[in-house]
């Protein structure tokens, strides 16, 4: 006779006996333990072999929810298969699943990845995935991951109006998706099949803020009367004086100046264009040099964050003094090289002088070790000049200056 959900409620085991089983149908019976536990067995042939396929635990799995379990399974025994073994190897799937989810996978290819990179650019990458990816698809076991998935994801960034991450972050899952195929944790890249402009909204090219040349005698002299942080106020004259990108000048490390040469020489790994980069320094720059000198403390960096002396300066630092002094939206760090090109242009420097001291140049690795030093004594006239023609725009005394067109 099939059992009834009575009967199994009901079913208790003999204090004389470790177990006892309760037959339904159909080789499905529940097993009574002498420690109260009653389980839903399944008894099958498989290739000649008698097994036993566990259904889940009474009342949990309630009588009827058992016997679907067990009619799912004689199907498959039909079918010639093993229930148990599928089971077993199921298990297996999901175990391997959660070991290699997606974030797992994406931080052992941040480790391959960041070696070459520069660590303020690979400590980057990894806090855009752990702020906008992990949280949208890291769990999920990386064989799961479809294209929908990735998309939802960049939606979901740029629906804050986060336009450009939301574009890296899909080119960041892309490479971390082909490292997960050439180490054999997928067999294609979802990635592939979508590009970011098939799904985010194109953003509309913007120039840095920066102001007219006209304007510059006025900033000048509020940043030299700056009462704000010393470090603040210097790293700005800095960038005035030499124009380099904010990224170099708030990574800047003291081992990179030479004051007895008058040059600061940026390392390749810091540099966008991933070549050296010598930035002639000018009495006055020397002199901005020197007043950090006062302030280092034997750090090796020479713009320390506020809180953490062991990392650079935010960029959010200069852009917030440049809204103290009443410049927000109009002028930024990198504000200052717009405005270089501009007056050096029109003071009659070469163009290929001024590109090369703004670093705009895209050089082959070949290339790289002269390239970086070429025009270097024009430059250093120009820089020398540049410094003399700023000094005369904060004290109203500007005097023409005529570039060499070397």
């Amino acid at each position: 006779m099939p059992l009834t959900e009575i009967e199994c409620k009901k079913a208790t085991c003999p204090d004389d006996r470790p177990y006892v089983r309760l037959s339904d149908e159909r080789g499905m019976y529940l097993e009574v333990t002498a420690a109260g536990g009653k389980y839903w067995r399944l008894k099958f042939r498989h290739l000649g072999k008698e097994k036993r396929l566990a259904l889940g635990v009474y009342p949990d799995v309630p009588l009827a929810v058992a016997r679907k379990a067990r009619d799912k399974a004689r199907e498959t025994i039909a079918a010639g298969e093993d229930p148990s073994q599928l089971k077993r190897e199921a298990k297996l799937t999901k175990a391997l699943d959660a070991a290699n989810s997606f974030e797992l996978v994406a931080r052992q290819w941040w480790d391959h990845w960041k070696g070459p990179k520069s660590p303020r650019h690979a400590d980057y990458v990894i806090r855009r995935l752990e702020a906008d990816v992990f949280p949208a698809i890291g769990s999920r076991p990386i064989t799961s991951i479809t294209a929908p998935h990735l998309l939802a994801m960049a939606k979901g960034i740029e629906a804050r109006g986060a336009v450009d991450i939301a574009k890296r972050s899909l080119q960041t899952c892309g490479q971390v998706l082909r490292y997960a195929i050439a180490h054999g944790f997928i067999e294609r890249n979802p990635a592939a099949d979508v590009k970011p402009s098939d799904a985010l909204k194109p953003r509309k090219k913007e120039n840095y803020a920066r102001l007219d040349a006209k304007e510059m005698p006025e900033l000048l002299r509020k940043i030299e009367a700056y009462q704000g942080s010393a470090y603040t106020r210097l790293a700005i004259k800095l960038m005035a004086l030499t124009f380099v990108r904010t990224g170099e000048l708030i990574g800047a490390r003291w081992s990179e100046f030479d004051i007895d040469a008058a040059e600061w020489r940026i390392p390749a790994a810091r540099m966008k264009m991933r070549t050296p980069h010598i930035v002639p320094l000018s009495p006055q720059a020397i002199e901005v040099v020197q007043a950090l000198q006062t302030l280092a403390n034997g750090r090796e960096l020479m713009f320390p964050g506020e809180r953490d002396h062991e990392k650079p300066m935010s960029n959010n630092t200069i852009l917030g003094a440049l809204k103290r002094m009443g410049y927000a939206g109009r002028m930024t760090g990198h504000g200052f090289r717009g405005v270089a090109s501009t007056i050096l242009h029109e003071l009659g420097y070469a163009h290929h002088l001024i590109e090369l001291q703004l670093a705009h140049q895209e050089r082959n690795s070949t290339a790289a070790a002269y390239n970086h030093a070429t025009y270097l004594k024009d430059r250093r006239d120009m820089m020398i000049l540049w410094a003399n023609h700023l000094d005369g725009l904060r004290k109203g005394n500007v005097v023409q200056l005529h570039g060499k067109a070397a």
